[in-house]
């Protein structure tokens, strides 16, 4: 599709974690480098330094990030922000650039009275390099990823500080201001006997009383919890019934997969042995079922226990943050010009499954019928930090709380062996989420 037949409007439907509106995203991004490059002279953060450093002194680092953004196409829509100013175009504008974002909680637009949201700030301004082949190679790059990592952990720190607190507030730009009330409360009315007069706070545990409702953060707002009963197990005593372990709309189900395939094709076919990391059980879920399911930006981003049974290994596997595949961008590998997937990162979720950051549960159900099953939480873009809260030997009971995702959320996959009859999942194209601790499938006894 050229530049003129492009829709104006680009919907990013999966997880609602940049505007809806891509002009809004634009508006949004134009703002920021003018913010920044009318403070030029502004001080580097220690591990933006300590990038620049590593970008200065290793040519195969310096060609790849230079390279990403010389093969951004240089023509409309690419070449210009909404403002009238030049895109990122080069390493040391993008420090830049990410340096006011170390210090800048997600947030709520308000351009051209128009109202969105922007979840994935960082994400939001490699849009157009991740497209690229140099940029699909930078972001698979082993160090440059481990600097992403320091950039990202940093950010990090100050979600967690009180000075990010202060977008929690309702203007109309912050989380409690009439948009973001309104979404956050519409997205967690689901389920079939939700009081349709409940609010936000009528929902979690907060304190409208209180400065930020109560939030000491952006993150201990992210990771806020239901209050008790709003989130019921479905048939507790029933161990053939599988809850859902994420409030996630679904996204797809597959049956019989295969030990490994090629998960960066256009495809996304899933791979078990790279999902699973090569763990030595990975082999058991050959041929088996997968279900995926995504989280809104607006959503809970707990992880609670599909199944009672058994821990039995419980980690963190190390991945990319960044990396989308070729067919998202102009490195379209079937070799026809292509242009650049304007949510390639957000649409690429099953290929993520194989290669971001995600923490890996395996659990022994007390149902003979399921026996060992996978639990997989996978980090995207700033979404990357996965926190385990339990370890190898807990005993689980359907519903308990097992981990979550910080800063944000995208998504997950539940994983059963080959003989493992499951059914009854609720299709792909649901619309909404299925609420978490609701019942997901049934296993054949």
């Amino acid at each position: 599709m050229s530049p003129k037949s492009q829709p104006k409007h680009h919907l990013h439907q999966i997880g609602n974690w940049l505007p809806a509106d891509h002009d809004q995203h634009h508006e949004w991004l134009g703002g920021v480098i003018k913010t920044v490059d009318e403070d030029p002279d502004q001080s580097l953060h220690p591990v933006l330094q300590e990038f620049q450093h590593l970008i200065d002194t290793d040519t195969r680092v310096y060609m790849l990030l230079a390279g990403m953004f010389n093969e951004i196409p240089h023509k409309k829509p690419y070449s210009n922000d909404p403002t009238g100013r030049p895109q990122i175009r080069d390493p040391p504008h993008l420090l830049r650039v990410l340096n006011h974002l170390l210090t800048t909680a997600p947030s709520w637009t308000d351009k051209s009275h128009r109202v969105g949201l922007v979840g994935l700030p960082i994400n939001a301004i490699l849009d157009w390099p991740m497209g690229t082949p140099s940029g699909y190679a930078a972001f698979l790059d082993p160090q440059i990823n481990g600097m992403i990592k320091k950039v990202l952990d940093a950010w990090g720190e100050f979600l967690r500080s009180p000075a990010s607190a202060k977008v929690l507030n309702d203007s109309s730009h912050g989380w409690f201001g009439p948009t973001g009330s309104r979404d956050l409360t519409a997205v967690a009315k689901v389920g079939a006997t939700m009081d349709s007069t409940l609010d936000f706070q009528g929902m979690f545990h907060c304190d409208p009383s209180a400065p930020h409702h109560g939030f000491t953060s952006w993150d201990d707002f992210f990771t806020r919890q239901f209050r008790e009963g709003m989130r019921p197990v479905a048939d507790p005593e029933d161990g053939r019934v599988i809850v859902s372990a994420c409030e996630a709309q679904p996204y797809r189900i597959a049956h019989n997969v295969a030990a490994r395939d090629s998960f960066w094709m256009k495809s996304q076919p899933y791979s078990v042995l790279d999902m699973l990391a090569h763990d030595p059980r990975a082999h058991s879920f050959v041929g088996g079922t997968v279900y995926q399911a995504f989280l809104s930006a607006l959503s809970y981003h707990r992880w609670h226990a599909p199944v009672s049974g058994k821990v039995v290994a419980a980690y963190v596997v190390p991945g990319t943050y960044y990396s989308e595949p070729l067919f998202s961008g102009v490195g379209n590998p079937g070799g026809q010009t292509q242009e650049i997937d304007l949510a390639g990162e957000v649409t690429s979720q099953a290929y993520i499954t194989a290669t971001a950051t995600r923490a890996i549960i395996f659990i022994e159900s007390d149902e003979p019928a399921i026996g060992l099953m996978a639990f997989i939480g996978v980090g995207m873009a700033e979404v990357s930090t996965c926190e385990i809260s339990v370890r190898e030997g807990d005993q689980l009971r359907k519903g308990d709380q097992i981990g979550m995702f910080h800063f944000g959320g995208s998504t997950h996959c539940l994983v059963f062996r080959k003989d493992v009859k499951v059914s009854g999942f609720p299709q792909p194209g649901l619309g909404e989420n299925v609420p978490v601790r609701s019942r997901l499938a049934v296993v054949e006894a």
